[in-house]
């Protein structure tokens, strides 16, 4: 059974991490924290005196794990400095119970989430190699996608977070998800980064041709 540990100062408020994760273990230094095996998930607070220093300490120690920066107050700087350490997650050290359970799932499978401001930044960064308007090779995988769902896709591939395309189609955000869940099978995806790759490798395979 995959497990999650986290690493904190002992004046973080942790219950909602508890409340997330009741069998994680907790620990306030990099010394006492022993167990973790391939699969798990090591999830470290920025409130850290050198989080930086203890996330690439992590990372060289056990590499098989996936990585989690969690901050009091996220900032997209503070986001890229913790992806270019080894990190695979960035989140607010607030967020709800159910959010930091969605966080860890993608993580145990491979993918990279990060807070609607930084994904934004990396997709704006991405964007001129990709072209600016990364459409689909409907010939392609993206053929198998109902047509909603490939409306979810493209406004996602965009940058667009799950709440600005639940208002521009009229959906719930919930409704968002699933569609979202869905693409991310289909086009065997992780995460919204890599659908931007896709939507842009794919755009650009089809203007080759």
């Amino acid at each position: 059974m995959m497990k999650d540990f986290f690493l904190a100062p002992p004046s973080m408020p942790t219950q909602r991490w508890r409340e997330a994760f009741p069998e994680a273990r907790f620990c306030s230094e990099r010394s006492a924290l022993s167990g973790p095996a391939s699969g798990d998930v090591i999830w470290l607070a920025a409130e850290l005196p050198d989080w930086r220093g203890e996330l690439a300490q992590l990372r060289r120690a056990f590499p098989r794990c996936a990585l989690a920066l969690l901050s009091l107050q996220p900032d997209p700087r503070e986001g890229l400095t913790a992806l270019g350490l080894g990190a695979r997650g960035y989140c607010h050290a607030l967020a709800a119970p159910s959010l930091l359970r969605e966080v860890g799932e993608v993580l145990r499978h491979g993918g990279l989430w990060v807070g609607a401001e930084l994904l934004e930044r990396l997709v704006r960064s991405l964007r001129p190699r990709l072209g600016q308007e990364a459409e689909p090779d409907r010939g392609g995988p993206e053929a198998r996608l109902s047509g909603r769902e490939a409306e979810v896709a493209r406004l996602v591939a965009a940058g667009w977070s799950n709440k600005e395309v639940a208002r521009e189609l009229d959906i719930t955000e919930r409704t968002v998800k699933a569609h979202l869940s869905a693409v991310f099978d289909k086009l065997a995806v992780r995460d919204r980064l890599q659908l931007v790759l896709r939507y842009g490798k794919t755009r650009r395979t089809a203007a080759e041709v």
